[in-house]
C-alpha cells in the first residue's frame, strides 16, 4: 500500500470514529482524513445526562485525531461528487478521496409531527442540548423508547420538584422482556413519572402535546424522543438508499451502487441475523465502523473481505444514576431471559459505555 490511498471518514461519531482509529492501526502509508461539523466529541449515549443538568465530559477531536496521525477537517459536507470522488465541504476546500467511509449517523425526526420542529426540544445532538438547557415544568417527554425512558428517570431523579410526563403509544420498553418492562414501570413511578401509554402525539403545541383523541397535555416543555432521520447526503448525491435516505450496503458494508463508498451506524442499511436490520444504536455503530474500515483495507491489499459477523449482546438502559436494566437478548436482538436490574444493572450499564468511549477514541 503506497501513500496515494486517500480514505475521507464522514462523521466523527461511534461509527466515523471507530472506523478512523482502526484505518490509523491498519492502513499505513494512506492517508486518513476525518470530516465533522463539530470540534469536539460528546458521548451521545450521555445526552440525557445533561439535559438533566449534569456534566458530561468531553474530548477535542482534533488533538485526539492528529495525535493518532489522522487528519481533522471541521466542516459540513454539502455534496459527494462521486464521478471526481471528491466531498464537497462548506467552510474549507474540497476533499478528493479513493475510498470514503459513510458515517454521518443520525438526528432527530422534527418532521413527521406538526409543531415538533417549533415547540419541541430533542437530546439527539449536541446542539439539541444546548438548547435545552433551562427546563421548566411540567415537562412532557414524547416517546417510550430507550431515550425517552432514560430522560425521564434523569430529569425526575436530577429534579425531584418538576413534575415529568412520559407519554408513548406503548408501554415503556415494550420490546423487552415483562420482568424489564414491569421493573422500568415500577422505577420511573418510584421516581414520579406519570406514564401515559397508548397515547399517540399528532400535534405539538405551545402549551404541549396535542393527543389523537383530541386531548392536550400541559407542558412548558415538551421533548421530542420518537423517531430519528439521517442527512440527505447521501441520497442526494446518487447513492442508492433506502426510503429513510440510509445507505444500502452489502454484506461487507459497502455501497451496493457505488464501490468505492462504504457505509456504517446509523446512516446505513446493514442486514443483520434473522433477516433484521441492525437498530441505530451506539452496539452497532462501533462494530460496523471497524468493519467498514477493516472491508476497504483488504480490498486496498487486493484481498476480498470478509462479510460482517455480528450478533447483539445486551440492551441497557439506565434509569437514574442508582438503577438500570440490562437486558440480555439473542442474536437477532430479541429478548433472552437473564435481565440485571438495580444497581448491579447500573454498573454493568455504567462500565458499557465506558467502553464504548474507549474503543471510539483515537
Amino acid at each position: 500500500m503506497t501513500g496515494q490511498h486517500r480514505i475521507v471518514v464522514l462523521g466523527a461519531g461511534y461509527a466515523g470514529l471507530a472506523a478512523a482509529r482502526r484505518l490509523a492501526r491498519t492502513a499505513r502509508g494512506a492517508r486518513i482524513t476525518v470530516v465533522d461539523a463539530h470540534e469536539s466529541f460528546v458521548e451521545r449515549v450521555r445526552l440525557h445526562q445533561q439535559a438533566a443538568g449534569q456534566r458530561i465530559s468531553s474530548w477535542d477531536l482534533r488533538e485526539a485525531l492528529e495525535s493518532k496521525k489522522i487528519g481533522f477537517v471541521r466542516a459540513m459536507a454539502t455534496d459527494i461528487d462521486t464521478a471526481a470522488k471528491r466531498v464537497v465541504l462548506d467552510v474549507a476546500p474540497a476533499l478528493d478521496y479513493d475510498i470514503l467511509i459513510y458515517a454521518l449517523g443520525s438526528v432527530a425526526d422534527a418532521e413527521s409531527v406538526p409543531g415538533v420542529a417549533e415547540h419541541a426540544y430533542s437530546v439527539a445532538t449536541q446542539e439539541d442540548v444546548h438548547a435545552l438547557s433551562a427546563v421548566r415544568g411540567p415537562v412532557a417527554i414524547v416517546g417510550a423508547g430507550a431515550t425517552g425512558i432514560e430522560l425521564a428517570a434523569e430529569l425526575a431523579e436530577s429534579h425531584p420538584g418538576t413534575k415529568v410526563l412520559l407519554l408513548g403509544s406503548e408501554e415503556p420498553g415494550a420490546w423487552l422482556s415483562a420482568r424489564a418492562q414491569a421493573h422500568i414501570r415500577r422505577t420511573l413511578e418510584r421516581l414520579g413519572v406519570e406514564i401515559r401509554s397508548g397515547a399517540k402525539v399528532i400535534e405539538v403545541s405551545p402549551e404541549g402535546p396535542r393527543l389523537a383523541d383530541g386531548s392536550l397535555v400541559e407542558a412548558a416543555t415538551t421533548v421530542w424522543t420518537t423517531g430519528f432521520r439521517v442527512p440527505a447526503l447521501a441520497a442526494r448525491a446518487g447513492l442508492a438508499v433506502d426510503s429513510d435516505g440510509r445507505v444500502l450496503t452489502d454484506v461487507t458494508l459497502r455501497s451496493v451502487s457505488h464501490p468505492d463508498i462504504y457505509a456504517a451506524g446509523d446512516a446505513a442499511v446493514i442486514a443483520g441475523p434473522g433477516g433484521r436490520d441492525l437498530r441505530m444504536a451506539c452496539a452497532t455503530a462501533l462494530p460496523t465502523g471497524k468493519h467498514a474500515a477493516d472491508a476497504a483495507v483488504a480490498r486496498m491489499r487486493g484481498r476480498e473481505p470478509a462479510p460482517l459477523r455480528f450478533r447483539y449482546v445486551l440492551q441497557c438502559i439506565s434509569l437514574g444514576r442508582r438503577d438500570a436494566v440490562v437486558q440480555a437478548v439473542h442474536a437477532d436482538d430479541t429478548p433472552a431471559r437473564i435481565v440485571l436490574t438495580g444497581r448491579t444493572g447500573a454498573w454493568v450499564k455504567e462500565r458499557i459505555v465506558r467502553s464504548a468511549v474507549w474503543a471510539a477514541r483515537p
